[in-house]
């Protein structure tokens, strides 16, 4: 059975940007500062090193409630036994991913426009991460979502939303009322002195 998920205030790691030495601190102080989902992102390590690190980073979430979505490796997310998978444009379709994970494996999809967006939920997701809704440093080649697209996408579905893509405290105040479901952070988190501060901030203007 699928669980209930907060999606507010998203977590995605990055390790090339947390002020602290590990991804399970950051993660941890995250969670002490209002993150109600984790999802972990990592490129360029390998299975081995992905794996170990998704158990360890889960031996935080888990005792806290916390859904812990794996970006893009669903082999990964099925071994660890994760609450989820997140997948792009580029990876393997919704469709396809279900019948991989079986139907209590929560599955995102990023959508850049309305017809991305449109495919997800015709594609069975659960939620849909829409973006990149500002120009952001961990994703310089992203393609940026007109607000006009956003507004239609919340208009037309019955979905959880989750923006993304420069989201912080000077941009989170723009989408009052459009009836979002969560804001997905990167840098205005893990990169802040004080990660649990700034997750405490991000958790009061939400």
């Amino acid at each position: 059975m699928k669980p209930s998920v907060d999606y507010s205030l998203y977590l995605c790691t990055d390790r090339g940007l947390m002020s602290c030495k590990t991804i399970e601190e950051s993660v941890e102080q995250a969670i002490a500062g209002g993150v109600s989902v984790v999802q972990l992102r990592e490129k360029d390590c390998s299975t081995r090193e992905f794996y170990e690190l998704a158990k360890r980073v889960q031996q935080i979430t888990r005792p806290n409630r916390i859904p812990l979505i794996i970006n893009d490796r669903i082999d990964i997310a099925m071994a660890v036994g994760a609450e989820g998978i997140h997948i792009g444009q580029s990876d393997m379709p919704a469709t396809i991913a279900r019948k991989i994970v079986g139907p209590d494996m929560i599955i995102g999809v990023s959508a850049s426009n309305y017809r991305e967006a449109k495919l997800a939920v015709e594609d069975g997701a659960d939620y849909i991460g829409v973006g990149a809704m500002f120009a952001t440093g961990t994703k310089t080649d992203a393609i940026i979502t007109p607000f006009d697209d956003l507004r239609q996408i919340r208009k037309d579905f019955d979905i959880p939303i989750v923006v993304i893509g420069g989201i912080n405290e000077r941009t989170i105040p723009q989408f009052a009322g459009m009836g979002i479901d969560g804001y997905a952070v990167v840098s205005a988190i893990v990169a802040q002195p004080d990660i649990k501060k700034a997750a405490e901030k991000l958790r009061g203007l939400i």
